[in-house]
């Protein structure tokens, strides 16, 4: 009986000492599914261009600005939400091979009027109003590219514009 008992021990430890994987190993294992998440936040998908940290995408389909969002959205982004004066021409630079048309973002006072907010939910703190906009009425939605001074306007949602997405985040995948 002794023999069976030392037996069964000593095949309990080597079952244990082959799946404990050794500390280096899991260091290296470690380290790759963080390299792997690095990847994954840096890199743009196909088709998608990085700006500031997050991927863009051009869509050159006018369709109104709700329609825009629920195109995004089944893309794992949003309509754009744009930060700087760098941000903004690099998204220009999208839209110029397409003649630089007026474009739908993400902006929009739909809720309250005057009051601006991104449907992605980042703050509202850059902006590049063309001279006498945002006007007030029933233009709740954020359209840039307008005038020949390719400022931003807001326009009647209903109207038809191709869009620009955006993926910040985790939502930055590929490769």
């Amino acid at each position: 009986m002794k023999i069976l008992t030392v037996c069964v021990l000593s095949w309990a430890m080597m079952a244990q000492t082959r799946t404990a994987a050794p500390p280096a190993e899991k260091a290296k294992h470690d380290q790759t599914e963080n390299s792997d998440l690095v990847k994954r936040y840096l890199f743009c998908s196909s088709g998608w261009t990085k700006i500031s940290g997050a991927c863009f995408y051009y869509v050159n389909r006018p369709v109104t600005w709700a329609k825009a969002e629920m195109i995004c959205q089944s893309l794992s982004a949003h309509l754009a939400s744009v930060h700087s004066i760098h941000e903004y021409h690099e998204i220009q630079k999208l839209t110029s091979p397409y003649g630089n048309k007026e474009t739908w973002i993400g902006g929009s006072d739909a809720q309250q009027e005057n009051v601006w907010f991104w449907i992605d939910g980042e703050k509202f703190l850059y902006t590049n109003w063309c001279k006498g906009e945002p006007t007030k009425g029933l233009q709740h939605c954020l359209q840039i590219n307008h005038t020949a001074k390719k400022c931003w306007d807001n326009l009647e949602c209903q109207a038809q514009r191709p869009f620009v997405c955006v993926k910040r985040g985790w939502g930055v995948v590929g490769g």
